[in-house]
């Protein structure tokens, strides 16, 4: 399985950090975001915990650029939305279960298409979100 995904948002819809984080403690996973996070300036190793453990990953926001065009399923699902958020983990279940978390509650709560570029496939809120927890029980 591929280790990124890119979340694809409105510029004026990308959370702060308070808006995020509540949208993750209603997953009631127990994961915590950096007080590092700044929306539209994070580039790099986003540090978290879950469950009180290190369970960071990498997030960069760029302009959207010419990813629509790359990809048949992804273009006609972009509207108006102008930023990626691409997010990448390690083989770590924490990495992924955070990552996976963070991503569902982008796509859930704050009007992200989330892209598997491996695949050419747009991801489900749900399906995110039920991966997150799988991961979580198997720690």
């Amino acid at each position: 399985m591929a280790r990124a995904r890119t979340a694809y948002l409105n510029r004026a819809d990308v959370p702060d950090r308070a808006a995020l984080q509540a949208a993750l403690d209603a997953f009631k996973l127990k994961l915590v975001l950096d007080d590092g996070y700044v929306p539209l300036e994070t580039s790099g190793y986003l540090p978290c915990t879950l469950h009180g453990e290190d369970a960071g990953f990498t997030l960069r926001f760029r302009d959207l650029g010419e990813d629509g065009g790359k990809y048949p399923a992804l273009a006609p699902m972009l509207g108006a939305r102008d930023v990626a958020a691409d997010i990448k983990w390690s083989g770590d279940i924490r990495e992924e279960v955070s990552a996976m978390a963070v991503l569902a509650a982008l796509a859930g709560a704050f009007g992200a298409v989330v892209h598997d570029a491996e695949k050419d496939a747009i991801i489900a809120a749900k399906t995110l979100l039920s991966r997150a927890r799988e991961g979580a029980e198997e720690l």
